[in-house]
């Protein structure tokens, strides 16, 4: 079971999966989808917690690892695993394709007519389970960390020929209205541009992600040690895009940022020097980090760039 990967059970929840692997026999997501009919309806997540504690409390569940409430789902209570990399084969093989599904066949063979291996890719969101809009972006994940850096030094060329595009001032508002984040739109958006991790094909907006093909057991716990803010400067960049993104950084106490939100993936470069805000934590093993996500809107919580 890896990170952004769904799984159903048969009351007709849609959970996807936030940490790869298990923890007691149980996966760690959190619900995004309930089946009304023969469609998929998103909710929030204050509507996914009420939910689940009126009427499925089982799925509501406490991290003793991680020292914080989210949802997971036992293995036997899962009816269909929903795996990236299986659907974006299926669509490419697909005889029939709406709008959005057409951009992303479009989109994927302009990767591969630039040499990128299409068995690195798949795709999330609400494209795996068949759950998109008209208006849906495109959510691309890789599994191969070469692949996912060399597509996104491939965007401003591809961007460059005209056949990609950047966003344009609707799109970026759309993105920093979904984030909901710390940052002021104009902070948002400088970070945002330099990461190349997102463009516009057809007019429509997509994502890259990147998702580490294994996964390791959490063998220690960690606990809440309280809110922090500091300036710090980043000595290791090199797990910056993976999920969780990871910084390590120039600090006595405190070894590393562990970032469990997608809006700070990537925002900041070795040598750089940061403002985080967010919690520290302390394994088992006595390691201090500083979370950033500790919810799912992080709110309060933030990586920025204060210069280089």
């Amino acid at each position: 079971m890896l990170s952004k990967d769904f799984i159903e059970t048969a009351e007709g929840l849609m959970f996807a999966v936030v940490l790869s692997g298990y923890e007691h026999g149980k996966s760690l997501c959190f619900l995004r989808y309930i089946k009304q009919g023969s469609h998929w309806v998103k909710v929030d997540t204050n509507l996914a917690n009420k939910l689940l504690k009126q009427q499925y409390p089982e799925y509501l569940h406490y991290s003793k690892k991680l020292d914080a409430h989210l949802h997971a789902v036992k293995v036997s209570h899962i009816v269909n695993h929903h795996q990236p990399r299986k659907r974006l084969q299926s669509l490419l093989q697909a005889k029939s394709l709406d709008a959005i599904e057409t951009d992303l066949v479009y989109l994927v063979n302009l990767l591969k007519d630039k040499q990128v291996d299409l068995s690195h890719i798949g795709v999330t969101g609400s494209l795996l389970i068949g759950a998109q809009q008209k208006s849906s972006d495109i959510d691309l994940v890789f599994y191969n960390r070469a692949t996912f850096h060399y597509c996104r030094n491939l965007l401003p060329q591809l961007i460059a020929e005209n056949t990609l595009r950047h966003l344009d001032e609707l799109a970026w508002q759309d993105s920093y209205d979904r984030r909901a984040c710390d940052l002021n739109y104009s902070e948002y958006v400088w970070h945002e541009r330099r990461k190349y991790n997102k463009a516009l094909v057809n007019g429509r907006k997509f994502d890259l992600s990147f998702i580490v093909d294994s996964y390791e057991a959490i063998d220690y716990n960690y606990q809440k040690c309280g809110a922090i803010t500091l300036q710090t400067r980043v000595v290791d960049d090199t797990y910056a895009f993976d999920y969780p993104a990871v910084f390590t950084i120039d600090h006595m106490d405190i070894s590393h940022v562990v970032c469990f939100t997608a809006t700070y993936a990537g925002q900041a470069i070795k040598d750089e020097w940061i403002e985080i805000t967010g919690l520290v934590e302390q394994s088992s093993e006595g390691i201090k980090r500083i979370v950033v996500g500790s919810s799912r809107e992080a709110q309060g919580e933030y990586i920025r760039v204060i210069h280089g």
